[in-house]
């Protein structure tokens, strides 16, 4: 009789960073039900972000600004109940962080109530404190740049960032000050692929890319972009993987393998 192959090891922030020093690929994708979570474990997903991106394909606002953080704890806790080895990772909504106590108080309440157990957080230059708080109090954290969904109306809308030279190095001097003040995780979005590249070869922190190119150490995805169901225009960087895939299952998986493959992105998702 067979031996049971031994249980995959859980994810941490430590696992993820181990991961990047190997050169192995991130595969990580967005949940809000314990449904979708159960299936994302099975396919092997490192990552599980419940992301205030529920405002958006869940509540069917056009931001993600109107999420609160009763919206979160109540979707972090049902993932929680079926998430396995992956890391379960949660945002800070908006204004739930505008001061450093505030931010320590509501990232107790998405761990202690919510059961998550990293945080992200959408930040500017000026919100590096937050990060560095919430490292010094022991909460492992991820730092979201580049496109800043919460800031999309001061920021004129779903952009492109780091195109003009300036800012791409902006972004660059950004990721290593979030690394220093003590970002476990960075999260890019919406940068072009070269700009992605230099923040990646810049930190030790592992980065996670969203429309941020080829070359980051992993790649994240709203649920409801990979199945082809979200409304509205889909962004470039997204692709459909359950067209030609006989079951959702199915679709999660070859996200997987394609994203550790490097099959995922090509070159029609990556910004110039």
């Amino acid at each position: 009789m067979s031996e049971k192959a031994p249980p995959a090891p859980q994810v941490t922030a430590a696992r993820l960073r181990d991961m990047k020093t190997r050169g192995e690929k991130i595969a990580c994708l967005t949940a809000y039900d314990a449904t979708f979570a159960r299936i994302m474990g099975d396919a092997g997903i490192d990552v599980i972000l419940v992301g205030d991106s529920l405002g958006m394909v869940i509540q069917g606002h056009d931001t993600t600004v109107p999420v609160h953080m009763n919206d979160m704890i109540y979707h972090c806790r049902s993932v929680a109940r079926a998430r396995t080895r992956a890391l379960l990772m949660a945002d800070l909504p908006f204004m739930s962080y505008t001061t450093v106590e505030e931010g320590l108080r509501n990232s107790a309440r998405l761990m202690q109530e919510g059961l998550a157990e990293c945080i992200k957080v959408e930040v500017t230059r000026e919100q590096t404190p937050i990060v560095a708080a919430l490292s010094e109090n022991g909460v492992p954290v991820c730092a979201h740049f580049g496109l800043t969904p919460q800031t999309v109306h001061k920021i004129g809308g779903f952009r492109v960032q780091g195109r003009d030279r300036s800012q791409a190095m902006g972004l660059v001097a950004q990721a290593r000050e979030l690394e220093q003040a003590g970002a476990d995780i960075l999260l890019v979005e919406c940068v072009p692929g070269e700009v992605g590249r230099n923040i990646t070869e810049a930190v030790d922190a592992p980065v996670i890319g969203i429309g941020a190119g080829d070359a980051t150490d992993g790649q994240i995805l709203v649920l409801h972009d990979i199945l082809g169901v979200s409304s509205g225009k889909r962004p470039k960087f997204s692709r459909d993987f359950l067209a030609g895939s006989a079951s959702v299952s199915e679709a999660v998986r070859t996200f997987i393998e394609d994203v550790r493959s490097g099959r995922y992105p090509g070159p029609e998702h990556i910004y110039t």
